[in-house]
């Protein structure tokens, strides 16, 4: 199972291997067949094995794109696939998805013990500048896209870009087509304004007030559970010393790609680099994104932590192992948080990324498995 956000190129790494293998396939897309159904992937699945059998092929490699799109898939693949262990076929299956949480829950419930998941983030500062010559500013403002690269000197095309094709996409083909949602234009509005508040702590009460639409917090909650099983957006809790009081703090918001901060700023990335304040977000927002990339791949929780005037930016936690991390630029004041974070829970690891620290362009290219080892 290849699992990851949309348009981080799943389909593009599939696409190459496939060019470099001597393993014959089939490649098959949900979103190519209009309505596709449990049928169509046994259709494709026996159309497989017809190829093993009139080519006499020994193995054969079956590669489904979009897979979540389809209701109970998982049922339908353990299906095909006991049958082809029980009659001793040898085929193999690539099933690639941008759901996280329809696709847990398949694998979970049909296909325990029969899957090994690869999962692919959005790309990292590292990547980006390394493929398409991004600098450090540019991808804090216009984040970890690969399709984007080429429109980021033309804002009001890349604006739109990501509005239509990676936005709309992703809200409505992996949440409101595979998912109940009573009110769309509730998500919708949470969505924009949870991007628009990312790095920054919004009670759910309080924005309900702003979004001016019926409803109630638990709704606003599961919806914001979709979104970031879509790798969209989360709400980050507040670090405490019980797990009650985690889940029932207020959520810090944190997009999983600057530029869902960005694609509907007025601004414009020159403007917003001279502005102190508004950048100060920016870079801590991207810091945001660099960790909570990594959390699903290595297994560790993100909270943030904050006691009266004192926090600290970001929380990291694996097992017993505790990372602190604020992120400070020029027009932040020095706050004791830090400090007094290390009395309180002795982590392991704290540091300040930016004025007087580590630099942000160090801390993109850490490798992130060194805070919590």
């Amino acid at each position: 199972m290849l699992a990851g956000p949309r348009q981080v190129g799943k389909s593009t790494l599939i696409a190459q291997v496939l060019r470099n293998i001597d393993i014959p396939f089939s490649s098959h897309s949900s979103e190519d067949t209009p309505n596709a159904t449990q049928t169509w992937i046994s259709d494709v699945w026996e159309a497989a094995r017809t190829q093993m059998n009139v080519h006499h092929e020994s193995e054969h490699l079956l590669v489904i794109d979009e897979i979540q799109k389809i209701d109970n898939w998982s049922e339908t693949v353990k299906k095909e696939w006991d049958k082809d262990t029980r009659e001793g076929i040898n085929m193999k299956v690539v099933l690639l998805g941008s759901s996280r949480l329809l696709l847990k829950k398949g694998l979970t419930e049909s296909l325990a013990g029969r899957f090994e998941m690869i999962r692919l983030g959005h790309w990292s500062y590292a990547e980006m500048r390394d493929a398409f010559g991004l600098s450090v500013e540019e991808y804090i403002y216009f984040g970890g896209y690969p399709g984007t690269a080429e429109f980021i000197h033309d804002e009001q095309r890349w604006q739109t870009y990501v509005r239509d094709s990676l936005v709309e996409s992703a809200l409505t083909k992996d949440v409101l087509l595979t998912t109940t949602i009573n009110k769309p234009s509730l998500l919708r509005r949470l969505f924009e304004l949870g991007c628009q508040y990312s790095s920054r702590e919004l009670s759910l009460t309080k924005m309900l007030g702003e979004l001016q639409e019926k409803g109630n917090v638990t709704t606003l909650a599961n919806y914001l559970h979709l979104l970031d099983e879509c790798n969209l957006l989360t709400g980050l809790q507040k670090y405490a010393g019980d797990t009650a009081r985690k889940y029932n703090s207020t959520p810090k918001f944190q997009v999983y790609n600057n530029a869902l901060l960005n694609y509907r700023n007025a601004n414009g990335f020159t403007e917003e680099r001279l502005d102190a304040k508004r950048w100060g977000r920016q870079v801590e927002s991207t810091v945001g994104t660099h960790l909570l990339n990594h959390a699903d791949i290595l297994g560790y929780s993100l909270y943030y932590w904050r006691n009266r005037d004192d926090e600290v930016d970001f929380v990291v936690e694996k097992g017993h192992r505790l990372c602190a991390i604020e992120v400070k630029s020029g027009h932040r004041t020095t706050n004791e948080g830090i400090g007094k974070f290390r009395q309180q829970f002795a982590p392991q690891m704290s540091f300040i990324v930016g004025s007087g620290g580590m630099s942000i362009e160090e801390f993109l290219t850490l490798d992130v498995k060194e805070l919590i080892s």
